[in-house]
């Protein structure tokens, strides 16, 4: 496989808050999917990815979050293997570092330290996410989570998810940090304004504090329908009026959003270089439409360019 690492640079990275960390980030096959259909679907993804010349994969941890938004969502909540599961069964082949998001309000302390003890500390990191919404039953809290990871594995790199449209999320960054979290990554960014703001309110913050701001990752995802749409604006995902009328009457619906993903990128990339503030970007592609993965791949070629990484790939409809 093209570009492989040792498996410690994205710990290295992270840890010393270099920019330009490149991550791509998919969602783990559908629980309902048998195991030899999962073997199909790793060995497709894998053979994609053989090319990127990125830090590391990340794994998502879906989770039911109709708590959070009593609208109808937009495409139905399906279950999907455990993470940990799928890098430790099927991702044998893949040996750079993998980062494996856990919804710890899913699992008991007892499989939260079950997976801590026997997690490669060299090869993974971590990224704990909380209860969609207040009045979720969780079995596990965030702040617990922090501090058990705190006890049993600290030498394991935990991150932490930045919204970046929610009011004072900065604080709650540096809160995470103080609590141990050595990294952060948005959810998927369609407003680099309000990315921009968090920042930059995040770096002032932790220099009033005498703090060292920790990287903060950009998540883009290229959105190939309007369906796609709704369903991010569903997740609460904030995409300004005058870029959602642009997706919506497009001729093109993924191709605008592909360009507008790369103007975000040169925008933040210069935003961040010039202010100080440790950065990167992860590209998420969770659609299983052929097109709308592409798009991704294509995406994470041309941010390593514009990182100044490796040759980028340029991607059409064509």
């Amino acid at each position: 496989m093209a570009n492989q690492s040792d498996g410690t640079d994205l710990r290295s990275r992270v840890a010393d808050a270099d920019s330009g960390v490149l991550l791509f980030g998919i969602t783990p096959p559908r629980l309902s999917n048998t195991p030899e259909r999962i073997r199909e679907i790793t060995a497709a993804t894998l053979a994609r990815l053989e090319s990127l010349d990125v830090d590391g994969l990340a794994l998502y941890d879906i989770d039911d979050e109709s708590d959070r938004n009593p609208a109808q969502r937009p495409f139905p909540y399906l279950p999907t293997i455990d993470p940990a599961v799928y890098h430790a069964d099927y991702l044998g082949k893949w040996n750079r570092p993998v980062v494996v998001y856990r919804c710890v309000g899913k699992y008991s302390r007892t499989e939260l330290r079950t997976w801590l003890r026997t997690a490669d500390a060299d090869r993974l990191l971590g990224v704990f996410v909380g209860a969609s919404s207040k009045g979720k039953a969780v079995r596990t809290g965030l702040s617990e989570a922090q501090d058990l990871r705190r006890d049993v594995r600290p030498d394991l790199l935990l991150g932490a998810v930045a919204i970046t449209e929610r009011p004072e999320e900065h604080l709650r960054l540096v809160a995470k940090q103080v609590a141990g979290c050595a990294y952060f990554i948005s959810q998927v960014i369609y407003s680099a304004d309000a990315a921009k703001s968090m920042v930059s309110d995040y770096y002032y913050a932790c220099r009033e504090r005498d703090l060292e701001p920790r990287p903060v990752l950009f998540t883009l995802s290229v959105c190939g329908s309007v369906k796609t749409l709704a369903f991010l604006q569903w997740l609460g995902v904030d995409v300004p009026r005058w870029l959602e009328n642009s997706l919506r009457h497009a001729d093109d619906t993924l191709a605008e959003s592909y360009q507008h993903c790369l103007a975000n990128a040169r925008d933040l990339i210069s935003f961040c270089r010039k202010l100080g503030m440790p950065f990167g970007f992860l590209v998420e592609s969770v659609s299983i439409r052929k097109v709308e993965i592409d798009a991704s791949v294509a995406l994470a070629h041309e941010l390593s360019k514009l990182l100044g990484r490796g040759t980028p790939s340029v991607w059409s409809r064509a």
